[in-house]
């Protein structure tokens, strides 16, 4: 196997344990002729050499993603991440106080923006059952 395949079956592993099947296997099978390259390089790239990497817990990776997301104000690829950050064992606590946190330094708009994804997804009854895993 080489460094590229053993990245793609890390990047899978981590995407299945954050996401679920739904979110990695489906999304896979789903990928078109024109977007399956691009799943792949998320798959080996992101989550394979960068989420894979030993440096970092996956909790504290899930907080400085959705810090870097709010910043950007990407609220639909906060949604994705914040049902990450809880399988990865961020409370609704931590969740919120990154977002004020980010807020503060990027700007209240940005805030805006990822509360309001925040709020729907919390909303969801997996999140509720997420909320007190301190």
């Amino acid at each position: 196997m080489d460094r590229a395949d053993k990245a793609y079956d890390v990047g899978m592993t981590v995407r299945r344990d954050m996401f679920g099947a739904a979110g990695a296997d489906e999304r896979m099978a789903q990928a078109t002729d024109f977007n399956r390259p691009f799943e792949e390089l998320v798959t080996r790239y992101c989550f394979g050499d960068v989420w894979g990497r030993a440096g970092l817990d996956r909790k504290t990776r899930s907080l400085i993603t959705l810090a870097a997301l709010t910043a950007l104000t990407k609220p639909n690829q906060l949604k994705v991440h914040i049902r990450g950050a809880l399988a990865n064992g961020a409370t609704v606590d931590e969740i919120r106080e990154v977002l004020l946190h980010t807020s503060v330094y990027a700007g209240i708009p940005c805030g805006v923006e990822a509360f309001n994804a925040a709020a729907e997804v919390l909303a969801a009854p997996l999140a509720r059952n997420n909320d007190n895993k301190e």
